[in-house]
């Protein structure tokens, strides 16, 4: 079969169609960039240098657009606010976590505040970069939308994972209002950009709705409270024939069902270390449901331990199309760029058809 272009082979998976291989895709830290760097790569382009596939986002502004300010900054640290309402604590030491201090929003009237400032303005899209750039990058690469809502975002970058956690128990209107708003702010917005004449072929959100073992909350308060909202988003890219793509990390093993019943088209990352099974969801679903990710992340350092579970995944994940290689978080700065040419090198030879 002749060689494709990304966007040829990623629309093939999503199909359940073979193509000339699967498509390769990940996010390196960038602390890992800069090792490879180090290491001979000539530029920060490590998608063309390693020969490996490409998705191009679409991105919006929906947030309550807060003052953001620089508070302190030291050698080792940088505290900043964000335009969501949180102080962040940024440590300086290579791929460091961040340290949140404070969530401006963090009652429903903080919150009513927040909301009453998030508009879907014409000024929120980068209507430049896609007069730019958007026709050319489109014609072979997959293009995706990149919607921001659910749990995750309320959770993560707003308001704090106790915060919604205690809401969605005590106060799930306050809840479902957020989950909505977002949302709604995601739509409005998107739709002005569809409606411009941009053609994107998938939406894209993520919605980090477990942790090691299990989900953050029970199945039926994701029933409650969360699946109308994926529901809603999935309803309006099918509307427009394009697919919706989900990124959960943790185990949510017990939501997959859910998730594939309200049409979602892909699963992302597929979090091994977490408990997430790729061949059962493979065996289950695999007619109806993308599977991207998978490949345990905490052995990539190891080349031996990596192309062992390469072999001993991708012949399963790939039959019948249906599969998009990635690892089940992302590339850490422990994988050399040898080690990651070996990598993808393997999959190109394992994942052809």
């Amino acid at each position: 079969m002749k060689p494709m272009t990304s966007k040829e082979r990623f629309k093939r998976m999503y199909e359940h169609r073979e193509a000339d291989r699967i498509p390769i895709v990940d996010s390196p830290w960038a602390g890992t960039i800069r090792r490879w760097r180090r290491e001979g790569m000539p530029s920060d382009d490590w998608v063309s240098y390693f020969g490996v596939d490409s998705i191009v986002g679409i991105g919006v502004d929906i947030s309550p657009r807060f003052e953001t300010k620089v508070i302190e900054e030291t050698d080792r640290h940088i505290i900043y606010t964000t335009a969501w309402g949180q102080t962040i604590k940024q440590f300086k030491e290579e791929d460091s976590s961040p340290q949140f201090l404070e969530c401006k929003v963090s009652t429903p009237e903080a919150w009513e505040e927040a909301k009453a400032r998030m508009k879907p303005t014409d000024d929120r899209i980068p209507w430049d970069w896609l007069k730019e750039h958007f026709e050319r990058l489109n014609s072979e690469h997959f293009t995706v939308a990149n919607f921001w809502f659910g749990f995750d975002a309320a959770s993560a970058w707003m308001a704090g994972t106790e915060t919604v956690l205690f809401a969605m128990a005590d106060n799930p209107e306050w809840a479902r209002d957020m989950f909505d708003t977002f949302l709604d702010m995601c739509i409005a917005l998107y739709t002005k950009i569809w409606d411009a004449g941009y053609r994107f072929d998938a939406i894209s959100w993520p919605d980090d709705m477990g942790y090691k073992g299990r989900t953050f909350f029970s199945p039926e308060m994701y029933r409650e409270l969360l699946k109308p909202v994926h529901k809603r988003a999935v309803d309006w890219a099918h509307e427009r024939g394009v697919y919706a793509h989900i990124h959960s990390c943790g185990n949510i093993m017990e939501l997959v069902d859910d998730l594939v019943e309200i049409g979602i088209d892909a699963l992302n990352p597929i979090e091994v270390k977490a408990g997430m099974d790729p061949i059962y969801l493979k065996e289950k679903y695999g007619d109806r449901l993308v599977l991207h990710g998978g490949i345990n992340a905490a052995l990539w350092h190891d080349r031996d331990a990596i192309i062992e579970e390469i072999n001993r995944i991708v012949p399963v994940l790939k039959q019948g199309g249906g599969y998009i290689f990635s690892s089940d978080h992302s590339i850490p700065n422990s994988v050399s760029a040898e080690t990651f040419c070996a990598i993808v090198e393997e999959v190109k030879r394992v994942g052809a058809y």
